[in-house]
Formats: structure tokens, C-alpha cells, sequence
């Protein structure tokens, strides 16, 4: 989607360090659902389904529901990010060489981050 260096990189989908990518959302949608028993990014009106229904209100014991309600406290997710989850694709930034290292290993982009790339990207469509 997007590189600093070099626009020929993002013609050709060379994978290089520090490239900007999207992702799939809907793993890390399940895992985020699942580790904090909270719908991410649901639309407004729109019903869950029967799976996504029985996971968030699954019978858990006692000592499982004081471990979740610990964890949502630290659960909030910044709103450009459910606005990706949304869309569902996730900007991502490629953290290793995977030329060397023979695989991409990398990090989803938030916060303040995320807006400059999101910028960026607007900037390089609107030419």
C-alpha cells in the first residue's frame, strides 16, 4: 500500500522493511472477541450471529468472568482502529527484512501512527 523509499516497491508488492500493508481484520477480530469477551466493531443495528452471540455470552465461571471484567478495563480500542475493523483491513507495518529473515513479521499500526500513514495514503490517491 505504501513505502517511504521507493514507489516502484509498492508497484511491483516487493515485501521490504518498513513497507506499509493491509491485513486481514477478522483474526484479529476473533482474538480480540475472545480475549475480552467484548464485540469489537459491530455494526450499530446489526444482530450478531448465533456463533459470535454463544462466545460473548457463554455461561463462565466465576473466577473467568473476574478475569474478563479485569481485562476490559484496559479494553478500549482507538476509534480510527475500529473504523479499520469496520472496512475489514488493518494497516500493518513490516518490522523484520523478509528477504533474510523468510518471513514478515510486523505490526499493526494505531494511534498517532496511523493517522500520518492514513494521510499519506489519502495524499498518494488524491494525485
Amino acid at each position: 500500500m505504501y513505502n517511504a523509499t521507493n514507489n516502484e516497491l509498492v508497484r511491483t508488492k516487493t515485501l521490504v522493511k518498513g513497507a506499509i500493508i493491509s491485513v486481514d481484520a477478522a483474526p484479529f477480530r476473533q482474538w480480540y472477541e475472545a480475549h475480552y469477551a467484548l464485540p469489537l466493531a459491530r455494526k450499530k443495528n446489526a444482530k450478531l450471529s448465533e456463533e459470535d452471540n454463544a462466545i460473548l455470552n457463554k455461561k463462565r465461571s466465576h473466577h473467568t468472568m473476574k478475569k474478563y471484567t479485569e481485562r476490559q478495563k484496559t479494553a478500549a480500542v482507538d476509534a480510527l482502529l475500529i473504523e479499520q475493523f469496520n472496512t475489514g483491513r488493518l494497516l500493518a507495518r513490516i518490522s523484520s527484512s523478509p528477504g533474510q529473515v523468510g518471513q514478515a513479521n510486523g505490526y499493526i499500526l494505531e494511534g498517532k501512527e496511523l493517522d500520518f500513514y492514513l494521510r499519506k495514503i489519502r495524499a498518494k490517491k488524491a494525485k
